[in-house]
């Protein structure tokens, strides 16, 4: 059962917590400050501690501080008033977990301990999920799949097609086919096709010999037979010319390539995974695609799917990734306010897994607490594309003085709208945020805090 500590100095309020925490299956300890708090956390396995930060003697930000020296185990959510958002702030910066404005929505403080408590098992799962496929991170239904397929297909040398989106991973599941092949102590060799120039490309791909075109001043091993006895990882296999198709074509049915201006035929045994954003079924109907090469490529097809369809994963792809980058750049930064990842979860991610990674990082570098808070989640990059998309329509632009738009800035335009908008839907909710929340199709907590945010 998960034990939960509350601190603070109204009685009122302790009992109140008690009674609802204890109707929700924890198990609830009370003291009444921060040193009767410190005595408690010496005689008892504490997962979460909920603590007012203004009491007397030890107020709360004093036994955050005591609770990180001790331990980071240990989530701590602050209880402030609404009219000291500074302290709110102070408490974040200062390594608290997330934290309550009174007076609280019993709704709000119960997800936020839900998420809090569980923030354990998240780690858990990421840690099963680095042994089983360390190339791969994700435990929802979506990935299983996706991990139950390349256990199956690992084994066999047939030729696999990956399907999806720029940024899904794909070549990370080429990775792991190959790692669980039989040919896994060979190379795996990475080609991305749209990254060689086309007058160059039979030469990378196939190889040439001396002296076969101006500038080979010696003769040159191609990708193909690095790859001789492993994995050739075609990437974006859609951008290859006819003319490189066809030979494609004959190296997987003839298993031989033969160099530029070479006149031998060179025996290889390639396995190929290939991979592309594109609907490759349209391309051959546009005339663009070999279907015969298709199907040689495509005897088992796989689709990575989409981060948007699979958003569970996504806290677990944050703690990866906030870990990663902690490290690289020498930060202490271990966890993202439950606001800033409130933000990522409600965003589309057109940029899927590798966009994910570059916030992360971006945000690790911008910040100088111990936490990720929202403003610091790539307040001028992708994460205002559809902010900014409301404002850029020529309508928009025509109804305003389109110099002083420019002028002013994309930030400080998206801000003020944000705020009209919000005080308009208070107003026709009657100062309800709930209302207001519902009108605007965010979650309350978003609301509050950009209520805050813009002072109304």
């Amino acid at each position: 059962m998960t034990t939960i500590l509350i601190v603070d100095d109204e009685k009122s309020m302790r009992d109140f917590l008690k009674i609802l925490l204890t109707k929700e299956g924890y198990e609830v300890i009370v003291a009444g400050d921060g040193n009767q708090a410190m005595t408690a956390l010496g005689k008892n396995r504490v997962d979460l501690v909920i603590s007012d930060i203004r009491m007397p003697g030890m107020g709360g930000l004093e036994l955050l501080a005591k609770v990180k020296d001790e331990t980071d185990d240990i989530p701590v959510i602050m209880i402030t008033a609404f009219a000291s958002p500074n302290d709110a702030v102070q408490a974040m910066k200062s390594g608290a977990y997330d934290y309550i404005s009174k007076p609280f929505n019993v709704d709000e403080i119960k997800s936020v301990i839900y998420t809090a408590t569980n923030r354990v098992e998240s780690t858990l799962k990421l840690q099963q999920a680095a042994e089983l496929f360390p190339e791969i991170i994700g435990e929802s239904k979506e990935m299983q799949k996706i991990f139950d397929m390349i256990n199956r297909i690992a084994p066999s040398p047939a030729n696999v097609l990956i399907y999806g989106e720029s940024g899904t991973g794909k070549e990370l599941v080429a990775q792991a086919i190959h790692k669980r092949s039989k040919v896994d102590a060979h190379p795996f060799v990475p080609i991305t096709c749209s990254a060689i120039p086309e007058e160059l490309m039979e030469s990378e791909l196939f190889g040439h010999v001396k002296g076969s075109f101006t500038g080979a001043i010696n003769d040159k091993t191609g990708l193909f037979k690095e790859a001789d006895s492993g994995t050739a990882f075609l990437d974006e296999i859609g951008e290859l010319t006819p003319i490189i198709q066809t030979k494609l074509l004959r190296v997987l049915q003839e298993r031989e390539v033969k160099p530029v201006g070479g006149t031998k035929h060179l025996p290889i045994e390639v396995r190929i995974i290939a991979a592309t954003n594109r609907i490759l079924e349209e391309e051959i109907q546009a005339g663009r695609f070999r279907e015969d090469l298709f199907y040689r490529l495509a005897v088992v097809p796989i689709r990575v799917p989409s981060l948007r369809e699979r958003k569970s994963d996504i806290p677990l792809l944050v703690e990866h990734f906030l870990k990663k980058y902690s490290i690289m750049l020498g930060k202490e930064i271990s966890e993202i306010s439950s606001y800033a990842l409130e933000v990522l979860m409600g965003y589309d991610f057109p940029g899927n897994v590798r966009e994910l990674e570059n916030i992360i990082e971006r945000g690790v570098a911008l910040e100088t607490s111990s936490i990720i808070l929202p403003e610091n989640l790539s307040l001028s990059g992708p994460l205002r594309n559809k902010k900014a998309d409301a404002f850029t329509d020529s309508a928009f632009v025509a109804a305003h003085d389109e110099e002083e738009l420019f002028e002013r800035g994309l930030d400080a335009v998206v801000a003020d709208l944000e705020k009209t908008l919000i005080s308009h839907a208070l107003e026709k909710a009657g100062n309800s945020k709930t209302k207001a929340a519902e009108l605007l199709k965010v979650s309350f907590r978003s609301l509050r805090y950009k209520t805050k945010k813009y002072d109304l």
